[in-house]
């Protein structure tokens, strides 16, 4: 069940309306992603005004709307543990960064990578809700929404965009000015095109501009959007793909702690979110990120050292 729609956001919060439209399209398909969404939009709007009656009308109503959401789905682990929230989010929100990265990497730019690549920027967006950002997300974040303006204007003036990472600090990119250009993404349905499939062996594996990408990760064909009914593409279109999956560490096999091992709350606690990253991980059948994490969680366990 999709959350009952809020009124227009008042002017005060229009940097969050961006969080609050890709909420609203993901409520059937990624509800947890959703509710996340509107929690860092209503903590945001707290911050930007909780006095002014407009404002305090509209934080009310998102305020039930998030009351709802949690009682609907209040057996769901990835609402009620941040860990496994967190975990859920950032695993979306790179899935999309991947198949727009794959997309411009192909040199396929159409409006559903670009509106992929904004999307995951917003999405580490609301990774703040869970603490601060990790140097590596705010990278993702920072290339991602700038990819996302850069081929929307090439597109939008008729010239063609240079696919993969270019100059981005010498483009003057401006956060507020190209979201505002890029709200044309959250009208009407984006249409997949026949480039909405690839395979895994194309997804990128080496640092740019101080982002990782981890080796073996892929995004599922269908990422960013419903295949539409009118579209013509079947789900025979959308086939798996093959998968790269680590090798075990043999050294866990033989693995001996070294003496009492005396592992701490902190260390119980990475444990712990490395098995949830893993778990995650497995909602979008992606194997390698699983079997890398339990492997940490494994070594960390035994021998009290990552």
């Amino acid at each position: 069940m999709a959350a009952a729609a809020l009124p227009q956001p008042p002017p005060q919060f229009k940097s969050i309306q961006h969080h609050l439209r890709t909420a609203q399209e993901l409520d059937k398909r990624e509800p947890v992603v959703a509710y996340y969404c509107r929690l860092y939009a209503m903590q945001t709007g707290m911050k930007i005004d909780s006095k002014t009656p407009e404002c305090r009308k509209f934080l009310s109503k998102l305020m039930d709307q998030l009351e709802a959401m949690k009682k609907q789905f209040g057996d769901n682990e990835a609402i009620t543990q941040e860990i496994v929230g967190s975990a859920h989010v950032e695993n979306y929100a790179l899935k999309m960064f991947l198949y727009a990265d794959n997309e411009d990497r192909a040199g396929q730019f159409h409006k559903n990578m670009i509106k992929s690549f904004y999307t995951a920027s917003l999405l580490i967006d609301v990774l703040t809700v869970f603490g601060e950002l990790s140097e590596e997300n705010a990278q993702h974040r920072k290339y991602a929404r700038w990819k996302a303006a850069y081929i929307h204007n090439c597109l939008k003036n008729g010239e063609t965009p240079q696919p993969g990472p270019i100059g981005m600090e010498g483009e003057g990119f401006d956060v507020e000015r190209e979201d505002a250009g890029l709200s044309s993404l959250h009208s009407g349905t984006t249409q997949p095109t026949s480039s909405s499939t690839y395979e895994a062996n194309n997804v990128p594996t080496s640092n740019y501009s101080g982002i990782h990408i981890p080796p073996g990760a892929h995004a599922p064909a269908n990422t960013p959007a419903e295949v539409p009914h009118n579209t013509g593409v079947t789900s025979s279109t959308i086939q798996p793909a093959p998968q790269n999956i680590p090798l075990v560490d043999p050294s866990l096999y033989s693995a001996q702690s070294a003496g009492e091992v005396r592992l701490t709350p902190e260390d119980f606690a990475r444990a712990q979110k490395y098995c949830k990253y893993a778990g995650s991980a497995l909602q979008y059948e992606d194997v390698s990120t699983a079997v890398q994490n339990l492997q940490k969680a494994l070594k960390l366990l035994i021998t009290g050292r990552e």
